[in-house]
């Protein structure tokens, strides 16, 4: 074990970086414009924790010490059952009728309890194999351990240029794709321009890429690219206050939204919807998924999101559906004897 978790307390494997020997814990994102090497979680209510390690390498993903012991399948308990989450969707097509909001997301925390000393790298490890994703990644510090396996990204940096790539739409196949979600796409990247839009440079926010359609494991998305420059005197806590929670787990208007996700949802998110990856302050690098496909493990109890954007075209059966969807493949592969 000391060998994985360098033996100081904590580990992170993000973007093929392996970072052990956990130097000191912050919720200040300041510290991101200084220096070293950052893992980050901010969980969407906002609270933020970003650890600084001291050795930091290119590795793939170590191998755990043993397997995964999980919940059973039926032992998940979610925040909402079938009946209240269609209510919610009914909720949010009544707000979109008075004119307060044009979408909004709504989602379920799934939560089960885990045995003493479940290991979060042997449940990254089952993801890495059986749901791959272009963000996964494992942050474990003291009393916290975050899994994900997230196909979005929220933001990336590379010196001065930012970029985010929001998904919005979700099938089975290309084929299940409805006009709805490409409306809904398009709504979500507006909302993405205007946030990057409040912190970059005059003229410099583009989207070089509109309703891509992308395959991941058992379903495919629909995916847009924005991009911009950040103004001079821009770091990270103007471009979180700028742009965080983001657009796609959010809606639009996005302040009518959270609002109306406060309302509705009975269960804090969480890490899940919020940002988990890595900055490197001295190269001026990054890569913060969103927190979707995500799973928080803390005081013996693993969590879990799901959720789908509801507009006025939304069907409450077919976006309950959506939920189970997206969640059905995780929580297998969570739970013991998932596959």
């Amino acid at each position: 074990m000391k060998g994985v978790y360098g033996g100081f307390g904590g580990f992170a494997h993000l973007g093929h970086h392996l970072a052990t020997e956990l130097r000191d814990v912050t919720s200040d994102l300041s510290a991101l414009d200084g220096e070293g090497w950052w893992a980050v979680v901010v969980d969407y209510e906002g609270k933020v924790m970003c650890a600084r390690f001291d050795r930091v390498r290119r590795s793939p993903l170590p191998a755990p010490t043993g397997p995964w012991h999980g919940p059973g399948p039926g032992e998940w308990r979610g925040s909402l059952d079938r009946a209240a989450y269609e209510r919610g969707v009914r909720a949010i097509r009544d707000y979109i009728e008075q004119g307060e909001v044009y979408q909004a997301n709504l989602c379920r925390i799934l939560t089960a309890p885990v045995p003493p000393g479940a290991d979060p790298l042997a449940l990254a490890v089952r993801l890495a194999s059986g749901n791959p994703a272009p963000y996964s990644g494992v942050v474990h510090v003291p009393g916290l351990s975050v899994v994900s396996a997230s196909p979005e990204l929220y933001l990336s940096r590379a010196g001065d240029l930012v970029e985010s790539r929001p998904i919005k739409g979700t099938g089975v196949t290309a084929d299940d794709l409805l006009e709805k979600d490409y409306a809904e796409n398009v709504m979500i990247v507006d909302l993405v321009r205007n946030d990057l839009g409040r912190v970059a440079d005059v003229g410099s926010v583009e989207v070089p890429a509109l309703c891509a359609v992308e395959e991941h494991p058992g379903l495919v998305h629909l995916v847009s690219t924005v991009r911009a420059r950040l103004a001079p005197g821009m770091g990270w806590p103007e471009l979180f206050a700028a742009t965080f929670p983001p657009g796609s787990v959010t809606g639009a208007p996005k302040s009518s939204a959270l609002r109306i996700i406060n309302e509705l949802e009975p269960a804090p998110r969480g890490p899940y919807c919020g940002a988990v990856g890595w900055v490197d302050a001295d190269r001026r690098t990054a890569a913060l998924a969103v927190g979707i496909r995500t799973f928080r493990i803390s005081a013996g109890e693993i969590r879990f999101g799901t959720g789908a954007g509801i507009t006025w075209g939304s069907d409450p059966a077919r976006e309950w559906l959506e939920t189970e969807l997206k969640a059905a493949r995780l929580i297998a592969l969570a739970s013991t004897g998932g596959n």
